[in-house]
């Protein structure tokens, strides 16, 4: 336990200034050293109080301390996640619990994702969760199938399958072949990783056979894929057919897929396909890409 501790006021569940100055002085000093902060619970109460301070290098050197002290913090962690009436506190127990990483965290993450008010602390715990690799994927395809998610949630947990990546290869491919059409959207946006970093083939036909999937928003999501993956060669025949797709969005992403890959072979095409267009949208963005590849 550091020298220094004076009691801290349970009630308000904060440090003052100057015990916060006193006890992080104590902590950055400690770290130099490279020693690890004690595994002590009332520190790591008080570690997470410091969390609420309103200087932010404060609160790094705490959480830093705490990231360090690992699997010992992070119950007190999720209770300040999940009850501290400090908005401050709860951002930062949740961006400390990404350093922890730790799928004991999870329950307490979602329920922060799913109830509480502040977009800060909503995208800091799914940060969190995705830190935790594929113990995380499973509870980011839940939040798309909730009825009570929000848009922003759902979209968030998307963000948060995408970040996973190729940690969860093949969590990610067996939810590209659920069941649930938002699952299967999710998980082909998060394939990119498995595709590039781990040259995964059985991840490349599943994104070639979700351009015939029969949920618009899926073929969508492959379309914006192969766009991502800078693999022209590859990507143009598969592109070209989704020009005519049946669902504007579709032909919308793969006109732009086109576009970001630079294949100007593609502008006859386009200029075809903009001639029998008949949704203004999709002209627009048929009349960007052939601008864009001329």
């Amino acid at each position: 336990m550091l020298p220094f501790s004076p009691p801290l006021d349970n009630s308000q569940g904060q440090l003052s200034e100057e015990e916060a100055t006193l006890l992080a002085t104590e902590l950055k000093q400690q770290l130099r050293q490279g020693k690890a902060p004690a595994q002590d619970a009332e520190l790591i109460e008080r570690m997470v109080a410091g969390l609420g301070d309103k200087r932010g290098l404060t609160r790094l050197t705490f959480a830093e301390s705490l990231g360090i002290v690992g699997k010992a913090a992070v119950t007190p962690l999720c209770n300040a996640l999940n009850n501290h009436s400090n908005v401050t506190v709860r951002r930062a127990a949740a961006k400390t619990l990404t350093l922890i990483a730790d799928p004991m965290a999870i329950p307490s993450l979602l329920n922060a994702l799913l109830n509480d008010q502040d977009p800060v602390v909503q995208g800091s715990a799914v940060g969190a969760i995705a830190a935790t690799g594929a113990d995380g994927v499973a509870p980011l395809l839940g939040v798309l199938i909730n009825p009570a998610a929000s848009s922003m949630q759902m979209g968030l947990a998307s963000w948060g399958l995408a970040f996973v990546g190729a940690q969860a290869a093949d969590a990610l491919k067996r939810a590209a072949q659920s069941d649930n059409e938002k699952i299967r959207t999710a998980a082909i946006a998060a394939l990119g990783d498995q595709i590039q970093a781990l040259e995964d083939n059985q991840a490349r036909d599943l994104l070639v056979n979700s351009l015939g999937d029969r949920c618009a928003d899926v073929r969508a999501e492959a379309a914006t894929l192969l766009g991502k993956l800078n693999e022209p060669e590859w990507a143009f025949p598969l592109l070209i057919p989704k020009l005519s797709d049946e669902n504007q969005q579709v032909r919308k992403n793969a006109a732009l897929s086109l576009m970001k890959l630079e294949a100007n072979q593609a502008i006859p095409i386009l200029e075809d396909c903009l001639a029998r267009e008949s949704d203004d949208s999709v002209k627009a963005i048929f009349k960007l890409a052939i601008n864009q590849l001329g």
